[in-house]
């Protein structure tokens, strides 16, 4: 029997993720699995080149800290879905699909539940697929749910 214990859970707050929380926290019910919940941030040192004179990258860093986290309280607050489920949430900077496959690593993550925007063509040329990059690198089993069109 297939054991899993820990669910990993990326959001972007975006429609399909959404749409992914409900699977997860589905699939966490099932398994009576641990569900952690993991936004990764938009880290403000892989910025090439800016220039706003009156925001320091210290400034601009705490401001993306604590946007981010209180977008990832209110994305909580409103799933009804996470009633009775044991979740953790994680906040950390990067690059989206490095940062999710070296937590779920590092976690011992069972399976990773994760949205995808379902691009194809040159949407999927230009924007790629952070849901496709954690599939081929992951270090465990993962459950990609598309948005019905």
């Amino acid at each position: 029997m297939i054991k899993i214990k820990k669910i990993l859970y990326p959001t972007d707050f975006s429609e399909p993720s959404k749409i992914a929380l409900e699977y997860a926290a589905e699939l966490a019910k099932q398994f009576g699995a641990e569900l952690e919940i993991l936004h990764v941030m938009f880290d403000e040192t892989q910025v090439v080149s800016f220039y706003l004179p009156q925001v320091t990258m210290q400034s601009l860093s705490t401001d993306i800290e604590t946007g981010s986290a209180k977008q990832l309280d209110e994305f909580i607050q409103n799933q009804p879905v996470l009633k009775g489920i044991n979740y953790t949430t994680t906040l950390i900077k990067g690059t989206p699909f490095i940062e999710i496959t070296k937590h779920a690593k590092e976690t011992g993550a069972d399976m990773i539940v994760i949205g995808t925007h379902g691009r194809t063509g040159l949407d999927h040329v230009l924007f790629g697929s952070t849901a496709e990059k954690v599939v081929r690198k992951a270090p465990c089993p993962v459950f990609t749910v598309r948005p019905e069109k």
